[in-house]
């Protein structure tokens, strides 16, 4: 027996088996989205100090294998993203799924006075902790996010 699929159901097909995980991957529940907040709130807090290994314990394993060292990824939020390391304001806003991964918004307002959103990439632990596995600026000043 022979099945003829219409074109409709051939894409149907290709979006069931290449669709990124985000169709699957459901949002995480209210305990997880406290957590993730609380994981980047204790990285900022480390920043804050300067407490290199403690903010560096925040990263994702991908992230201090790229960096070798707590030191190296310090000087690296230091000079590359000064409104995460000294902000003068932080906003949390949607946690949304983008690409497959888990991504928390938040506004910030640099030492400059000029906003920027962050968009932190999180990873779940085996043991059900987050960790952050990246984090991108949009230097573009919009606050709607």
């Amino acid at each position: 027996m022979r099945l003829v699929l219409g074109a409709l159901g051939r894409v149907l097909i290709l979006l069931l088996l290449f669709a990124p995980p985000a169709l699957a991957q459901a949002m995480p529940g209210d305990a997880d989205k406290q957590a993730i907040v609380g994981t980047i709130r204790k990285q900022l807090d480390a920043f804050q100090g300067d407490r290199a290994a403690e903010a560096f314990g925040y990263a994702s394993t991908n992230i201090q294998h790229m960096f070798g060292t707590a030191d190296n990824f310090l000087g690296m939020v230091r000079t590359g993203y000064p409104a995460v390391y000294r902000p003068r304001s932080v906003d949390f806003r949607e946690l949304v799924t983008t690409g497959g991964r888990i991504v928390q918004k938040v506004l910030f307002v640099g030492p400059d006075g000029v906003p920027v959103i962050a968009e932190y990439f999180m990873e779940r632990q085996p043991d059900g902790s987050w960790r952050i596995d990246g984090c991108r600026l949009d230097r573009s000043g919009d606050t709607s996010a």
